[in-house]
């Protein structure tokens, strides 16, 4: 019996070093909703640094200056372009997945550090942004990025609703 305690004590930590390593984009589920509709989702979003998507009620997407995600993010790219996009609705909860099938654009986010291998951006790429609701029940859509054990997120929300710029004519 003797001979299985050292070999039960590595195994046990070699378990907690890997359970260390798991972080929150690495076993993520989702967030648990499945009410959101297509219709809802429709509209432009907003991000960090001058992102933007917009989602077009037909599937069809325009992104501007979108970060890659998970790892993707420490290339320090930005992409523009054109794509489709379609809501799913998983046991974890829906996901938006976006695809850029035509890159317009490339961008660097100012806070990018290059990375010594210069990785060329994708031309297409594909995000699978979680959906959920803030408190005042808007959806809001966010991604991983970076190293998954930091836990750090891509949020858009909703662009705001532009002002009138002029005064609507009166009524006879």
């Amino acid at each position: 019996m003797r001979g299985h305690r050292p070999r039960t004590a590595v195994l046990a930590a070699v378990a907690l070093l890997l359970t260390g390593c798991a972080g929150v984009a690495q076993y993520y589920e989702g967030t648990g909703l499945h009410d959101a509709t297509a219709a809802e989702a429709a509209g432009s979003w907003d991000g960090d640094q001058q992102a933007h998507l917009t989602l077009h009620q037909d599937g069809t997407a325009t992104v501007e200056r979108l970060d890659g995600q998970d790892w993707a993010y420490d290339d320090g790219w930005r992409l523009s372009g054109a794509g489709r996009w379609e809501l799913t609705d998983e046991e974890a909860g829906q996901r938006l997945i976006l695809d850029l099938t035509t890159r317009t654009a490339v961008d660097t986010r100012p806070d990018a550090r290059p990375s010594p291998s210069n990785t060329e951006p994708p031309s297409a790429y594909r995000w699978r942004f979680h959906v959920k609701r803030d408190r005042q029940h808007r959806l809001e859509l966010f991604v991983f990025i970076g190293d998954p054990d930091s836990g750090s997120h891509h949020l858009l929300t909703r662009t705001p609703a532009e002002p009138l710029t002029a005064p609507l004519p009166a009524t006879q």
